[in-house]
């Protein structure tokens, strides 16, 4: 028996446009002689349809594209979807072949923590599934059931010989080994074989990397996916167990990242029919980074980057910028900003009368970078990227409605000491980024003569302390322990408090840790705990 195992980048709420590559990929594997072609989760739909799932219609369109796909001859499809069925919604996989329904498996653990809230929709399922074909009998889990021993251990009561997963599986770093080592875990319990088919694509804040795989009983992967790529995945079963076949190489944990990134970027701007982005380029390593993703994701031809220097931005800073761009063979301009300062500042010295100078006038050149880049968005129709990074998230070191003004933030979840090795990274495949960006201390150019460091602890131990607190969940006393200085640590997590308002009206971006700031970071704005 061959198993061909669907990885492909759906359109959430695209139901014909799904239903019409499911079908192109079904021919595709009656002719690589397949038998049974399994679809990731919500394959019809998309992952997640979040409250789409609240319409009933919606149910309507899906039961139609499921009539579609019954009219298939010549091979068996296990294809996921969301049904109704009387109050309740499921969270289903449904077996066709050749005109006839052979059973329907209803997901039995709802996640319902990190990205997940799954509970708010799903009716969780209480029965297994097996069905037979050419003599085998294949068990249908989907997803979160395969992270628990029970789903696995019902369907091998009932019979199965091997499981076949259907996933909905976010990336984040290192996820593709927790992957391979839970379901290391089910083969070694159950003692059968396993074929785990997972989306690929970006869909708002979530980035499914594919990296689909089949695993023999001995818990060894024996066929792999490559990541953020289509592809029918053909896998071959005998003597109860599957074969050896094609084995993609997997990218490294910093590859791995950048590949997300890109792709994240990539369906964003595509998927929402933009036709390209701007980014303002301030010969800083966070803008640096932020284009070469766009240009890798979507041609050059698609990215305007936009220099605004004022007289604090260094002469390297315009000529580094002018040096990518012509790397890169973007599109691009520059638009001196400080005679547009002076105007606003003539326009409020009555108001500033008396008043030192502080933050306010570091902001403002921030915000007037913003409304050009909106004014050109607005005139082109193209995307505004902002530039900045999980830890200036974390500190509230981004102006609102200034560097925070934009519709996709690339390096929200990006740590400042990961764009350094993202830069490095990138720079090994070809040097797109110039050096002297990356070796020169971080600054805002706001001011004379300032760096980060002025005022923020070393990159390397705000990122370690931002890392335990935010995405491990440890707490301050936790952190002290561990040998951060006490005044490092209550720093961080004094401006993480004080800046949640800002993180509220950040725009979306794609998710590469185990906790970003979006869906998965759900704290009061009015919040006194300490």
């Amino acid at each position: 028996m061959r198993l061909a195992l669907a990885q492909f980048n759906p359109v959430v709420g695209d139901i014909a446009g799904n239903t019409r590559k499911i079908l192109d990929l079904a021919h595709e594997a009656i002719a690589a002689g397949a038998d049974v072609l399994v679809t990731p989760e919500l394959a019809l739909t998309g992952y997640s349809p979040e409250d789409l799932l609240l319409r009933d219609h919606f149910y309507r369109a899906v039961a139609g594209a499921l009539d579609e796909l019954l009219e298939l001859d010549g091979i068996t499809l296990v294809v996921g979807h969301p049904v109704k069925l009387g109050n309740e919604r499921f969270n289903a996989a449904t077996v066709l072949r050749d005109g006839n329904r052979l059973g329907q498996y209803h997901k039995m653990l709802l996640p319902n923590d990190e990205v997940f809230d799954e509970c708010r929709y799903f009716t969780p399922g209480a029965s297994p599934l097996v069905f037979e074909h050419k003599g085998v009998k294949l068990g249908v889990l989907i997803c979160e059931d395969v992270w628990s021993v029970e789903p696995a251990s019902e369907a091998l009561d009932v019979g199965a010989e091997a499981l076949l997963v259907l996933n909905a599986s976010p990336f984040h770093r290192n996820k593709i080994e927790t992957r391979h080592d839970t379901v290391r875990y089910r083969c070694e319990e159950t003692g059968l074989p396993i074929a785990y088919v997972n989306l690929n694509g970006g869909q708002d804040e979530l980035v499914f990397d594919g990296a689909s795989f089949a695993m023999n009983r001995a818990g060894e992967v024996v066929a792999q996916a490559a990541t953020c790529a289509d592809e029918l995945l053909l896998v071959d079963f005998a003597d109860g167990d599957f074969l050896p076949g094609k084995k993609a190489a997997l990218p490294c944990q910093i590859e791995s990242v950048y590949q997300a990134l890109v792709a994240g970027v990539r369906d964003y701007i595509g998927k929402n029919g933009f036709p390209g982005v701007l980014l303002g380029l301030s010969g800083g390593v966070d803008s640096a980074l932020t284009m070469a993703i766009a240009v890798d994701a979507l041609g050059a031809d698609k990215v305007h980057a936009v220099m605004m220097p004022s007289r604090y931005t260094a002469d390297i800073s315009v000529d580094d910028s002018r040096d990518m761009v012509a790397r890169l063979n973007v599109k691009y301009d520059e638009i001196e900003i400080w005679p547009m300062y002076e105007q606003f500042m003539n326009a409020l010295a009555s108001n500033f009368d008396g008043l030192p100078v502080d933050a306010t006038e570091e902001n403002l050149q921030s915000r007037i970078r913003g409304v050009l880049l909106m004014a050109l968005s607005n005139k082109s129709g193209k995307l505004v990227l902002t530039t900045g990074n999980k830890s200036e998230m974390t500190t509230g070191y981004a102006t609102l409605y200034g560097d925070m003004a934009g519709g996709f933030a690339v390096l929200k979840d990006v740590a400042k000491t990961l764009v350094y090795q993202l830069c490095a990274w990138r720079n090994d495949q070809s040097e797109v980024i110039p050096s002297r960006i990356i070796t020169r201390p971080p600054s805002a150019e706001l001011r004379p003569d300032q760096v980060d460091q002025d005022s923020l602890p070393p990159y390397d131990v705000l990122d370690a302390i931002m890392a335990r607190y935010v995405e491990d969940n440890r707490s301050a006393d936790e952190i002290v322990a561990e040998g951060f200085a006490e005044a490092d640590v209550k720093k961080v997590v004094r401006l993480l408090k004080i800046n949640e308002y800002k993180r509220r009206q950040a725009p979306v971006g794609p998710r590469i840790t185990q906790r970003g700031f979006g869906k998965d970071w759900r704290y009061p704005i009015t919040n006194r705990f300490s």
